[in-house]
């Protein structure tokens, strides 16, 4: 096989990875009713069950990224995989509420590690010109999932609550096995670089954390994912909810509304996002930063509109320009991290946007619950998060990335700098190091 033909290879196999991973993650928030009433809770409870996750995921993140970074990538890819599929077929079992909320903390370790390393691995495989469309491929697998997981409140409704976590399970632990067989890191060592020679033995976590939060435009895209996180999970938490009250649905048609329109959408805006970056950093060495930041101008709007119109096309409309805007983020978010941060540390910078967008994330959930407790609308709560919304698009046009090609310990250069090489060869076969 090809150098170009493998590195399409592990997009596809990571592709189905995301979209389980997605969809275990993602199922609760759409069997509200069904969980409720058999495991009793309040709404902050309820949210608590998202909100641990997301604070667990996120303080481990960065610990979960540097793995990825100092051992093999594929490795730990596969292992995450089958753990947090067997978490997830032992969730259908817990009995209260006190064995679900330790399900999700423990789904959240094994995750953790999971979506720095695929990054990683793809940019790894993917360089120059391919770059944010073979990354946006893969979070086109996330758009997926969450799409799917829509399908956790039809099926618990038709069957019974723990029903789609054993499916989801098995069917991960069974991929995950499979993986072991077919899914291999990148080559990274070359003749000639001695400074590489020690491979990630070299890598270290304070040495990676330093480097990266000397950098101003590593400190403006994490305070955007901090923000963007903030309004994501929260909408992610509790639109299944507000589709159902707002619109009369029942369970199972306001889970695939709430999921289907926004991660179709996401879908859409992956493949989008990452072609029109890919081609505009051929002439501007911000393109991947501008394309996202430009669709979220306009995908802000979409959560007021969702939020305050009582015609059920025009809110499905605006959770589709939300994931819009969101599928470009998600696209560019690693390319834009390969601009800005040491090549060495890429899964841990990633794990520390992560860890931002989590914690706040998870905290918004939280809120959110706790604030209908106490008798605030959810259309309210949307609104909040439509105006923290707005503050987004502007940390993205502040980035500056470096104008130059780096050196080996620097962040990439501009793409329109980059050699020309075929998808997936390391430019070190050509003398020019690795990207």
């Amino acid at each position: 096989m090809s150098s170009s033909a493998r590195a399409w290879l592990v997009v596809g196999l990571l592709w189905l990875v995301a979209c389980i991973n997605w969809s275990a993650r993602g199922m609760i928030v759409t069997m509200h009713d069904s969980v409720v009433s058999v495991i009793p809770m309040t709404d902050a409870q309820f949210g608590l069950l998202t909100s641990s996750f997301a604070w667990t995921y996120g303080l481990l993140s960065p610990f979960a990224g540097f793995l990825s970074d100092r051992f093999s990538r594929s490795r730990v890819i596969i292992v995450s995989l089958i753990a947090w599929s067997a978490l997830t077929w032992l969730t259908g079992y817990a009995r209260n509420y006190h064995e679900l909320l330790a399900m999700r903390v423990l789904m959240a370790v094994s995750e953790a590690t999971y979506l720095p390393a695929s990054l990683a691995l793809i940019t790894d495989y993917h360089r120059g010109s391919t770059r944010s469309l073979a990354v946006g491929m893969h979070m086109s697998g996330i758009s997926v999932g969450c799409a799917l997981a829509g399908i956790g409140g039809w099926l618990s409704e038709r069957h019974s609550w723990g029903y789609p976590f054993h499916l989801v399970g098995l069917a991960g632990i069974a991929y995950g096995v499979a993986l072991i067989f077919v899914l291999r890191d990148a080559p990274r060592e070359a003749p000639g670089r001695a400074a590489e020679a020690g491979g990630r033995s070299e890598v270290r976590f304070g040495r990676a954390l330093a480097s990266l939060m000397s950098r101003g435009s590593f400190l403006l895209v994490l305070v955007y994912y901090g923000l963007s996180g903030l309004v994501g999970w929260a909408i992610l938490g509790w639109m299944p909810l507000f589709i159902q009250t707002r619109f009369h649905l029942g369970q199972g048609a306001a889970g695939f509304s709430a999921t289907g329109y926004v991660n179709l959408a996401n879908l859409c805006g992956v493949f989008l996002g990452g072609i029109l970056a890919d081609r505009w950093s051929r002439t501007h060495p911000r393109g991947c930063i501008l394309v996202p930041a430009i669709a979220l101008c306009f995908a802000t709007p979409g959560v007021f509109l969702t939020a305050n119109t009582g015609i059920p096309f025009l809110a499905m409309g605006g959770l589709v320009a939300f994931g819009l805007g969101g599928g470009f983020s998600d696209a560019n978010m690693m390319p834009i991290l390969c601009l800005i941060s040491d090549r060495r540390y890429r899964a841990t910078a990633y794990g520390l946007l992560n860890f931002a967008g989590a914690i706040c994330g998870g905290l918004a959930v939280y809120m959110a619950g706790l604030l209908q407790d106490l008798h605030f609308s959810l259309v309210q709560i949307l609104n909040g998060a439509a105006v923290v919304m707005v503050v987004c698009p502007v940390l993205l046009f502040l980035i500056k990335p470096p104008s130059e090609p780096s050196a080996p310990d620097e962040p990439d250069g501009p793409a329109d700098k980059l050699p020309l090489m075929p998808a997936g060869v390391p430019l070190s076969a050509a003398g020019s190091g690795e990207v």
